[in-house]
């Protein structure tokens, strides 16, 4: 159906391009699975560029990866408008942020680029995520993925193309709802998994999801960082795996040095579920910044407002070298991953343990 010979995906993270640059998904792909692309964070011309990046390395299938919610509170199509806003609206949000940054000594800071995740658009201009698509649509693509909220909009111009489309689920009803918006595969996420994730965690989740959208073909993600994994989402009935964290650790991830150790180092109780540094749940390195707003007695606030103040801090911190601060999304799987190794070692170590843990259960069990 995807035209790989393995069927394990990376699953196509953000983080502004750094966590699956084109290195790392071609790298995947010319394995023999699909390398995918994650463009959530990325503006239309820095996604085309890297899109172009990743085909001047492989030929093969490629996929990518973008963020569609289908709730965001009410906000400005610009990062300076919702700036403004959130110090009009929510001043103790600002203030506490300004006072992380004085007490951890660094200097104030924006992000450059004016990429909001929104649902308007400015002086009827398409909203990004139209850009972003379009984007796809223009370029060697053969997979899209929506890794949050509804593809719907998107699906009649994929088949148009002959592009596959995948839709992630964290529940039944989520998955029902990828089914109705017409996606050709379900990505069945589960709790363990990092970044954005839901509340069922995956061993309850894929069996459900199977049986609920079948025959669509479904994907089982979260918690898979090793061929033994891949065994049991094969078990589950699902027909291949969405692989992340063990991903983020590959020599070709451009995320920094000491977010690897931190995944590297770190037991799986660290990666933990909060709403600090997207609005949104996402599962991610819980480190003295996540720390300090669960003492702070502060909501944080919805996407997008959550995510652009956060950003802010983010970059502040990433220009000082201070990765320890940034936020590092990855999931519990995290505790299972040793060293960092070449994308392709990792991705033949996958394929390799399926197949020993497929025979080892021929072997050990008589039915």
């Amino acid at each position: 159906m995807l035209g790989i010979d393995y069927p394990i995906v990376l699953a196509g993270m953000g983080s502004r391009g750094k966590a699956t640059p084109p290195a790392l998904v071609a790298a995947v792909s010319e394995a023999g699975g699909l390398g995918v692309l994650g463009g959530a964070g990325l503006p239309a011309g820095e996604l085309r560029a890297a899109i172009r990046a990743t085909r001047a390395l492989t030929r093969k299938p490629i996929g990518v990866d973008l963020l569609l919610p289908a709730t965001l509170a009410q906000a400005p199509p610009s990062r300076n408008a919702v700036r403004a806003e959130l110090r009009s609206r929510f001043p103790e949000h600002v203030a506490f942020v300004h006072s992380l940054l004085a007490q951890h000594g660094l200097a104030e800071a924006q992000v450059e680029h004016d990429f909001v995740i929104s649902t308007n658009a400015r002086n009827g201009a398409k909203t990004p995520q139209e850009e972003q698509v379009d984007v796809i649509m223009e370029e060697d693509v053969q997979v899209f993925a929506a890794g949050l909220g509804d593809p719907s909009w998107v699906v009649p111009r994929a088949r148009a193309k002959g592009m596959t489309v995948m839709g992630l689920a964290g529940t039944v009803g989520n998955a029902q709802r990828q089914i109705k918006a017409g996606v050709d595969i379900v990505i069945a996420t589960g709790h363990e998994a990092g970044g954005h994730t839901g509340k069922i965690a995956t061993l309850p989740l894929v069996p459900q999801v199977v049986d609920a959208v079948a025959p669509v073909p479904v994907l089982a993600g979260g918690g898979i960082g090793d061929g033994r994994a891949v065994a049991a989402a094969l078990s589950l009935g699902a027909l291949g795996a969405w692989v992340g964290t063990a991903f983020l650790v590959a020599d070709e991830c451009a995320i920094p040095a000491q977010s690897k150790a931190q995944i590297i180092d770190g037991s799986s109780a660290q990666f933990e579920v909060g709403r600090v540094f997207s609005g949104k749940t996402m599962r991610s390195y819980k480190n003295e910044i996540i720390k300090a707003w669960e003492k702070s007695g502060l909501d944080p606030l919805p996407m997008p407002y959550q995510k652009i103040l956060m950003d802010d801090f983010n970059e502040a911190a990433a220009r000082a070298g201070r990765w320890d601060l940034h936020s590092n999304p990855a999931g519990q799987i995290a505790g299972l991953l040793k060293a960092c190794k070449p994308a392709r070692r990792i991705f033949d170590e996958l394929v390799d343990g399926a197949i020993a843990s497929i025979r080892q259960l021929n072997r050990g069990i008589a039915a």
